[in-house]
């Protein structure tokens, strides 16, 4: 179901685990560092997302992830600007919901996943997106992402359900296929573009 937990975690070069949780990134107006979370069903693709962003990868016959890995990727933006993402990827199931709120808490971004083929996965994918107005960030920028649109004959979410919900929660929607690639990097770069920029120190 994964496509996950089988790379082991990663930190770029900083210890990671816990103790940096809480630090959501530090940023000048042209390098930004941010923390970005990725929440959403057990078997959504979360982390064949994240895998096939940073690594141009799609694996399906990795394995589901346990409580969280980390990766991070930079993208430029045209206006010169870098994003560096410090993204982790959480585990989507039940026994894992209670750790959430310690990836999600300081988190710039947050990704919301499900797959558009499971009606459970969009039910799920409101629930986090009620968590995080409730616990998140009050400036936090969030994506809701129906992946898996490569399976469009087994469509059940049609995807004006997700612009809807999307609008509706001040977030902004997008559909992909970690498998073929298709709109993973436009996320990404879309989550880069509205992400505030601190304003440059005099």
């Amino acid at each position: 179901m994964g496509c996950s937990g089988s790379v082991p975690a990663r930190s770029s070069g900083q210890s990671g685990g816990l103790n940096n949780l809480e630090n959501a990134g530090s940023s000048d107006a042209k390098n930004l560092r941010v923390k970005l979370v990725l929440l959403g069903d057990s078997g959504v693709g979360k982390s064949c997302i994240v895998l096939r962003f940073v690594r141009g990868q799609f694996d399906p016959t990795s394995k589901v992830t346990v409580g969280a890995s980390f990766l991070s990727q930079t993208i430029a933006l045209q206006d010169s600007t870098t994003v560096k993402f410090e993204i982790w990827d959480t585990a989507g199931q039940e026994r894992y919901a209670a750790l959430a709120p310690l990836y999600y808490r300081g988190a710039a971004v947050a990704v919301v996943v499900y797959d558009i083929t499971s009606p459970d996965s969009f039910n799920k994918a409101q629930y986090w997106v009620k968590e995080l107005q409730k616990h998140g960030s009050p400036d936090i920028v969030m994506a809701l992402v129906g992946n898996k649109a490569d399976l469009h004959e087994k469509r059940e979410v049609p995807a004006q359900d997700g612009i809807e919900y999307a609008e509706k929660n001040g977030m902004f929607f997008i559909e992909t296929s970690a498998k073929t690639a298709d709109n993973i990097n436009q996320l990404f770069e879309e989550i880069a573009k509205r992400l505030p920029r601190p304003s440059p120190s005099s």
